[in-house]
């Protein structure tokens, strides 16, 4: 089967990478700042210390700036949410609502392989 997006596949990726990093950054932020709906969780240190490397690392890999290394310290913090916060209400992700960490958990695995790519700080300075 041809790929036919095959040529424009660094350009998704990079997109990708932004909507990503994007999203995860806007948890940090409700976490922290209770927006988009959520509640500020200053008070619990591990949900202060989630907030922070959500907000900091999405920013950081949402305009591609080292975005490898940070990538990787997210999917371990998904990792970790998972297995604290989810799977305890199950063993299927779809059950116990866990998905969306597991989600961002590989996600992020294929970013730390992957680099910042196309669109990125890194890009600009020959880093990438």
């Amino acid at each position: 089967m041809k790929r036919y997006l095959g040529r424009f596949s660094e350009h998704i990726y990079g997109i990708l990478r932004i909507v990503v990093g994007f999203l995860f950054a806007c948890h940090g932020a409700q976490k922290l700042f209770g927006t988009f709906g959520g509640t500020p969780h200053l008070s619990n240190p591990m949900f202060l210390a989630a907030g922070l490397i959500e907000l900091v690392a999405g920013l950081m890999i949402a305009v591609g700036f080292f975005a490898g290394i940070v990538a990787f310290i997210a999917s371990g913090e998904m990792a970790v949410a998972y297995f604290k916060v989810h799977a305890s209400g199950g063993l299927w992700p779809i059950v116990n609502r866990g998905e969306l960490a597991v989600l961002y958990c590989f996600l992020f695995l294929y970013i730390a392989a992957r680099g910042s790519g196309a669109f990125s700080l890194d890009g600009l300075t020959g880093k990438r």
